[in-house]
């Protein structure tokens, strides 16, 4: 492949060189160099790909794409760039064939949801007769290959290398999650989705490393609507005008608005004995009744976020009924069959904003207790933990303060912390440090009607502790507590 077909869709200039060369591989990581690659220098938060220009011509590169003003040695073609992230985008497009051009791409923003809604679609398209891939927080899921998640929305080479996964294994479609610092990085560049969706928005991902204010972090949200032909939107979002701000796509909406295309209405929550769920009607531009043994309000948006889209693939509607009955998302408010007396759950809460989210919703259903279990993460804001605390002592009849990922922290340490914030409020706490200890004194001392939430792991099988990550999955922990029995079912 010839450098001029990789830079067909960027704008550039040829510093030095010829863009007529031969190249072997697209690289944004010096340590992959070989002989004939083009590297692009990115510039991270950690270290700055120009730094590595030398040492790329030595190990062989052919070109050097850069945003800077660089010198590199007279063997390489020099091609400088705007920004480098989004020639790299572009330029992955090319190298992988342009492969969205041959799915149904689907991408969902949003603050909470996003995980949960990807899941569901690939669900209900699945039952219809797709073949539907999915790139999310949790995994990468490619036919029957499944690959664990570093990031919510990869880089933009990766996305369009599980692209080409994708069609080269048969599927013909994609939902994935579309986080604001994937549209801020160009990491979904190089393509225009098919249906862009907005779920809602919370202030989050605000700080040094990540957006500098909400306008910030609502702006890169939006960026997603300048870049898919339909966009459907969550009606009731007190954002949504902001969103919609230089949108250029068709504007589709869901939600309790009576205004919206499609309308939640006749909405109750219900307990199955040890599952809890919600039923709705819809109305509007589809007309069916919808059950989910998922808990709360937000399982209402999430389904039909799903709905939303599948309608427009042509679905049957009691084939969005069966699936969506049928649907688990791993560490997100799963429910563990454990007994009918009382709820077990895992869920991923591990910030205050969504442990609120979540207890509140859970009280809705009027548990006997609510049971809270969780920890923080250690080098991380101790912020996070008072106000964990503060609100699990606030929302919970009893709160099970344990540890999370303690990294390079005492556990103990952070545990203080936590209880410094339970202590604001009234509510009744206890201390295990262990986690597998924590969780068997939540099931061991649970009672009729109890509601018990796993908080802050969600769908992690680990635990990091001093730079290293051990082997630990909740739904294991339980299960031996399970499998001994010291408890009434």
């Amino acid at each position: 492949m010839k450098l001029s077909d990789l830079l067909k869709k960027t704008d550039y200039r040829c510093i030095q060189g010829t863009t007529d060369c031969e190249i072997t591989t697209l690289v944004y990581d010096s340590r992959k160099i070989e002989a004939g690659s083009v590297f692009v220098c990115i510039t991270g938060a950690v270290s700055d790909g120009h730094q590595y220009i030398a040492q790329a011509a030595a190990n062989g590169a052919a070109a050097i794409i850069a945003e800077k003003d660089v010198q590199a040695p007279d063997t390489v073609t020099l091609i400088r760039v705007e920004d480098t992230r989004a020639a790299l985008a572009e330029m992955a497009a090319a190298y992988f064939g342009y492969p969205a051009e041959k799915l149904t791409t689907i991408g969902i923003t949003g603050t909470k949801g996003k995980t949960t809604a990807t899941y569901m679609v690939k669900s209900i398209l699945e039952h219809s007769g797709y073949r539907c891939g999915l790139i999310g927080t949790i995994e990468i899921l490619i036919g029957d290959e499944a690959i664990p998640a570093s990031n919510t929305t990869p880089e933009s080479y990766l996305v369009q290398e599980y692209f080409r996964k994708m069609v080269d294994a048969g599927c013909d479609c994609v939902a994935m999650e579309v986080s604001s610092q994937g549209l801020m990085l160009h990491r979904v560049g190089g393509f225009i989705f098919d249906y862009g969706i907005f779920t809602n928005l919370e202030p989050d991902h605000i700080g040094p490393n990540e957006h500098k204010d909400l306008d910030d972090y609502i702006h890169c949200k939006s960026l997603l609507f300048q870049q898919c032909r339909h966009g459907i939107f969550n009606a009731d979002d007190a954002h949504l005008e902001k969103i919609l701000e230089g949108h250029t796509c068709e504007v589709e909406t869901y939600g309790f608005s009576k205004d919206a295309d499609l309308v939640a209405e006749d909405v109750h929550l219900f307990d199955k004995g040890g599952s809890l769920g919600v039923a709705y009607h819809m109305s509007g531009k589809l007309d069916m009744d919808v059950e989910i043994d998922i808990p709360g309000k937000f399982s209402v948006y999430n389904s039909m976020t799903a709905i939303s889209i599948c309608r427009h693939f042509g679905v049957k509607t009691d084939t969005i009924r069966r699936s969506l009955s049928q649907i688990h998302v791993k560490g997100r408010v799963e429910i563990l069959p454990v007994s009918s007396r009382f709820t077990l759950m895992i869920d991923y809460a591990h910030n205050a904003m969504s442990l609120e989210s979540l207890l509140t919703t859970l009280k809705e259903y009027h548990p006997k207790r609510l049971v809270c279990l969780f920890g923080c993460g250690g080098n991380r804001s101790r912020d996070r933990r008072f106000q964990m605390g503060e609100v699990s002592s606030r929302l919970a009849d009893l709160t099970i303060v344990t540890s999370d990922n303690p990294r390079n922290e005492e556990p103990e340490a952070i545990i203080e912390d936590i209880i410094t914030g339970v202590k604001k409020a009234d509510g009744r706490y206890i201390s295990i440090v262990d986690r597998a200890e924590a969780i068997r004194y939540a099931i061991e001392h649970a009672e009729e009607g109890d509601v018990i939430v796993l908080a802050g792991k969600g769908h992690e099988d680990y635990q990091e502790i001093c730079g290293k990550k051990h082997h630990m999955d909740e739904r294991e922990l339980v299960a031996d507590v399970v499998k001994d029995g010291n408890f009434i079912k």
